[in-house]
């Protein structure tokens, strides 16, 4: 088994491909130096949990960010069936201060969209948590309590061909079987079938199918 490989220094923070690596009993400010250490142009998602007192570093994987386009294009394709405007980001950070910090693989501001329009960063201060949050777990492991802080409304999570999805009640995140954006869709069974589906036949491949059921619906 090979040993991740994490590499900080005063410029740069670097992880082997597919690692993923712990620092516990770390502060708000360890992760904020973290942040600006990495850069933006960095391939390495960094999160924080106050409450465990822990920053996470990940470095995905190239069969990560193919499933994670492609569980986005499928997003993008039922918002245009439904006729409904979005804003995508990738990458973001989104921090609540000396609280929690996440990198989702994707999210999607529907109905918040216009809060965020010529923004170049989000500010959770001030501005709304988008209104979706997708996250594929390849080589690491998501928590819907990650987002406990943040506040994201709807949370997708997709982990080894099954899909789960979390909507915020305002205390914490509920597993739920149907979409609160998507309520008229089968999400929970369209999903996991088009993400392998581009994974072993290819994205445009999927995507035309994906939109093809969805006209049929």
């Amino acid at each position: 088994m090979a040993i991740p490989q994490l590499t900080i220094t005063p410029d740069t923070v670097e992880l082997s491909p597919g690692g993923e690596v712990v620092l516990r009993h770390q502060t708000w400010s360890s992760y904020e130096a973290l942040l600006a250490q990495r850069s933006d142009k960095a391939a390495i998602k960094i999160r924080f949990d106050a409450d465990a007192q822990e920053i996470r570093l990940m470095a995905p994987l190239p069969n990560h960010g193919k499933r994670s386009a492609a569980l986005a294009d499928f997003v993008k394709a039922m918002l245009r069936y439904q006729n409904l405007d979005w804003e995508e980001y990738d990458p973001i950070t989104l921090k609540r201060f000396a609280k929690a910090g996440v990198e989702p693989d994707r999210c999607f501001y529907i109905a918040n969209r216009k809060a965020i329009l010529g923004k170049d960063r989000i500010d959770l201060s001030v501005d709304p948590p988008p209104d979706l949050a997708l996250e594929v777990d390849w080589t690491s492991f998501t928590s819907a309590k990650d987002y406990q802080s943040i506040g994201v409304p709807e949370l997708w999570i997709y982990r080894s061909q099954s899909f789960h999805m979390y909507v915020f009640d305002g205390y914490g995140y509920k597993v739920s079987e149907s979409s609160s954006i998507f309520p008229k869709l089968p999400v929970s069974q369209l999903i996991p079938e088009y993400v392998e589906l581009a994974w072993n036949k290819g994205s445009s491949v999927a995507l035309r199918q994906f939109e093809k059921t969805l006209s049929q619906l």
